[in-house]
């Protein structure tokens, strides 16, 4: 039915009742007394309007908080109307704080960090990550200009200016930052931070393995194209001499293809997409076996020691065979001739472990946290002496993390060094 039939109809029908009471009222007992009854009427009817008036304005003073009446005539329909409009208000309400919620936990949860300022660079909002980036907090800072908060010169310039077409690149609080304004509403701006430190480490390692890659096979490959080209300026060299060539180059060329063997190792182990493969690791035949090759490639320079006190392990036997042979194949290369070395597995409270303790010259103390670096090395000279490729303490690293286990290094220069592989006990068969 129309809305405006809803409201008159009844309206019109009330009063007409009172004009008919009212007449009866006249016909049995007179115009005074009609009179006073339709005054009567009217007056409880303005009374009536003037009490919901007043209840509605209880109401609107406290909309969340005070009930709404229940009404009579017109105004329950007005007074229905108003309570379907604060419910519907009550439910949008609650949707817009859960989605604020949802905003909220969302931006505190970026690594990225998030601020929000106004037209005149003064601070509205920011995440944790801004404030870990950039050294702000939010109850502390907020209303203030953000240029008078980070005091850096060209983060400074950067805002002043106005030139958002690129990012701005920053080393700000021993991080390296990647800055963006994104103008938005009303002359808002969003200054986004992307912490690039990791990206930039990772960036300078990938560079710095491409060099020493290159310079590691480089050298081999120039002995080889060197005698090559002699072979070939001079067919007629004497066999004597053409052997010690070819010895040179044969060994120059298992120099690159342990190079390009270990460093295919590194990439596996690093990958993602091969999957340590669990086996029962028989611990005695696996250090005998890394034993033979040691004492093999000490020529019967060293006297090799071997103990084994400990259980089996579970884990990959290609991967603790590459990682043991690494740490014993180091002893042998960088200890004097005569020297001793020992190889032993052991089980303590906490881990098994596998120490290789050689009497070598020992490792400078600046020296043995950089030693698992790819191509580190602490002498070049000795290193290219013992044919070493630089890579195998870091395939040592990469394969203990794999296995939950770490690589531990005590030295002392000139007393020799002990390099201790530990694994988790969580390695033992069940």
């Amino acid at each position: 039915m129309n809305p405006k039939l809803l409201f008159w109809v009844p309206a019109l029908l009330r009063t007409a009742l009172l004009f008919a009471v009212s007449g009866v009222v006249w016909w049995w007992f007179g115009l005074v007394a009609a009179l006073a009854l339709a005054l009567a009427g009217m007056a409880v009817a303005v009374f009536t309007q003037l009490s919901y008036l007043y209840k509605l304005g209880e109401w609107l003073e406290e909309p969340h908080s005070t009930r709404l009446p229940d009404g009579w005539g017109a105004w329950t329909d007005a007074f229905a109307r108003l309570y379907r409009l604060r419910r519907d208000d009550e439910r949008h309400q609650a949707e817009l704080t859960e989605w604020l919620a949802r905003f909220r936990q969302a931006m505190h949860l970026l690594p990225e960090g998030v601020a929000i300022m106004d037209d005149v660079l003064f601070l509205e909002w920011c995440n944790p990550a801004v404030e870990r980036h950039l050294g702000l907090t939010m109850e502390r800072d907020k209303g203030l200009r953000v240029t008078n908060l980070v005091r850096h010169p060209d983060f400074i310039d950067y805002i002043v200016l106005g030139r958002y077409e690129q990012p701005l690149t920053l080393s700000f609080r021993g991080r390296k930052l990647e800055c963006r304004i994104i103008p938005f509403e009303n002359r808002r701006q969003i200054l986004v931070t992307h912490d690039a430190t990791d990206t930039e480490r990772i960036e300078a390692m990938r560079r710095d393995f491409i060099a020493n890659a290159s310079h590691e096979l480089r050298t081999p490959l120039t002995v080889i194209v060197g005698f090559l080209e002699i072979a070939l300026s001079d067919p007629g060299i004497d066999v004597a001499t053409r052997m010690s060539h070819l010895n040179l180059m044969t060994e120059q060329a298992h120099r690159m293809q342990r190079l390009i063997q270990d460093m295919l190792t590194l990439s596996r182990l690093e990958s993602d997409e091969y999957p340590m493969k669990r086996e029962r690791v028989d611990i005695r035949s696996l250090i005998d076996s890394i034993a033979a090759e040691a004492r093999a490639l000490s020529g019967g320079r060293h006297t090799i020691d071997v103990a084994v006190d400990g259980p089996d392990v579970m884990g990959s036997m290609e991967e603790l065979r590459s990682a043991f042979a690494n740490l014993a194949s180091n002893a042998v290369r960088y200890s004097p001739n005569g020297g001793t070395i020992r190889l032993a597995w052991t089980r303590g409270a906490d881990a098994l472990s596998f120490a290789v303790t050689d009497c070598g010259i020992g490792i400078d103390p600046e020296h043995i946290p950089r030693l698992t670096e790819r191509f580190y090395r602490v002498d070049k000279s000795r290193s290219r002496e013992t044919q070493g490729t630089g890579l195998g303490l870091a395939i040592v690293k990469h394969v203990l993390l794999r296995h939950g286990g770490k690589l531990t290094i005590t030295s002392h220069p000139g007393k020799g060094s002990t390099f201790s592989a530990s694994l988790p006990n969580t390695s033992l068969p069940a």
